[in-house]
């Protein structure tokens, strides 16, 4: 068990403060303290009752995911919590408990940048899941209709539908607003501050400042965490939905029709010169409210048709405005189905059809919402063909070659003269020897999924 650090009682803003657990004053339903079903009073014990803290760790070994600084995989959170439960809640509720710093990783982006992800520890994602199943059917009361990000029963394909209404009613420019390493430039201050409007229980807020406070180890080297809530951790979508709510009360007070995802928004108006207008007063907002950093080379008015929203664009037709993935996202999948499919990587064509699968179920229902049906037969009739590819590189030696050819019901002559070929490995894959035998039912046989049918079964249920 990590050695417990017993700090002084004061003020909870202070980094290592806490209220004693006998804090007992009176509560309103309001600050989101009012009497849970179990007859659980305080909002503090209803994160550490069993039932909650069971959801939680459902929900992390559901999610899986690389361990924290202390080494501990999700599989070995059982074991800990089985022999250590009761101490780490006496540590919790004395106010003892410090959460570990978050490990810093970097995972590449498609523009060659880098995203900055914080990993917590499997004990402090169990406990941030435990705050925030408590926490967000609070503040959920409080969001705007226009915020799809991270919310229940909400997804980037609601709103992307939205924006595509916005568009049918004469919105025909967008405000595109990107926000600089958002989630590593929240203020803790006003952060605690709008999160203490609706909860008032010392402990409660003593324990998200804390995690506010965790630090980031980076290079073997802890470092402060001054501001932001480190992109990664279960509790910061909520913490940046509390945030940015207030982006969305300003922008709601002036009338504007907008879209917001956690922290990409966009804000649809009919002139040009009126988007340069809404522009400059959302970066003062942001700026100077928020004190946030607006990215002005990527931020820009334009038309939906071109700018890039979820990795979706609007699309108008001879049948109305449709819904159609980006190019870039276009672009990129194949990229990934090129990586994967590369004939020297040595893997089976098992393992081949499993990575395929994973990466292409994924992307599909994620923008199985678009109009691709073209792009998706291509790439279909592309993927199969680096596949048989991959399949003839495999079988390497004529021997190989031919004996297979005939198992599949290519008869010796042809069996023989194709496997002594001496065509590249993609002319081949094309040849009708190739599409005689490895057909397309073959394929299926052997594990393919036939993503053309897939993007069909999905788009149709939209």
């Amino acid at each position: 068990m990590r050695q417990s650090q017993k700090t002084e009682r004061s003020d909870y803003r202070q980094k290592d403060s806490v209220e004693h657990e006998g804090y007992d004053e009176v509560r309103s339903t309001s600050c989101g303290e009012q009497t849970d079903q179990d007859g659980v009073s305080t909002l503090f014990e209803r994160i550490l009752s069993r039932n909650n803290l069971n959801r939680a760790y459902l929900q992390v070994v559901r999610n899986k995911g690389a361990a924290g600084v202390d080494g501990m995989m999700y599989d070995q959170l059982l074991p800990y919590l089985k022999e250590n439960r009761e101490e780490l809640l006496n540590q919790l509720r004395e106010g003892s408990y410090k959460p570990s710093p978050v490990r810093r990783v970097e995972i590449p982006k498609s523009n060659g940048d880098k995203r900055k992800l914080g990993i917590p520890t499997v004990i402090d994602r169990m406990l941030q899941q435990a705050i925030n199943q408590v926490l967000q059917p609070i503040f959920e009361t409080e969001f705007s209709d226009n915020s799809f990000g991270f919310r229940p029963k909400r997804s980037a394909q609601m709103a992307i539908i939205q924006a595509k209404s916005y568009y049918e009613q004469g919105y025909r420019y967008v405000v595109d607003i990107d926000m600089k390493a958002y989630f590593d430039t929240v203020n803790h201050d006003k952060l605690m501050y709008l999160i203490e409007k609706k909860v008032q229980d010392k402990q409660v807020l003593c324990l998200i400042r804390r995690y506010l406070m965790s630090g980031i180890m980076e290079n073997g080297l802890v470092h402060p965490s001054e501001e932001g809530t480190p992109q990664g951790g279960n509790l910061s979508p909520l913490l940046s939905n509390i945030y940015l709510n207030e982006f969305d009360r300003f922008l709601e007070a002036r009338g504007h029709k907008f879209v917001r995802y956690a922290d990409d928004c966009n804000i649809y108006i009919r002139s040009k010169r009126a988007g340069h207008r809404v522009m400059s007063n959302a970066i003062n907002f942001l700026e100077g409210e928020l004190k946030l950093t607006v990215n002005r080379e990527k931020s820009a008015v334009g038309s939906p048709l071109k700018r890039k929203f979820l990795g979706f664009c609007i699309h108008p037709t001879k049948k109305g405005v449709k819904i159609r993935p980006h190019n870039k996202a276009k672009i990129t999948v194949k990229q990934k189905l090129k990586r994967i499919t590369k004939r020297n990587r040595g893997r089976s064509v098992a393992v081949l059809f499993k990575e395929i699968k994973q990466l292409m179920n994924g992307w599909i229902n994620y923008y199985g919402i678009g109009e691709m049906k073209g792009f998706m037969n291509e790439l279909n009739g592309w993927l199969k063909r680096r596949i048989r590819q991959y399949i003839w590189k495999q079988w390497k030696y004529p021997r190989t070659r031919r004996r297979n050819l005939m198992l599949l019901g290519i008869d010796k002559h042809k069996a023989y003269k194709w496997s002594n070929t001496r065509k590249g490995y993609w002319k081949i894959a094309m040849s009708h020897i190739l599409h005689h035998s490895l057909t397309d039912k073959e394929l299926v046989s052997r594990g393919y999924m036939d993503i053309s049918l897939k993007y069909q079964f999905v788009h149709s249920n939209y």
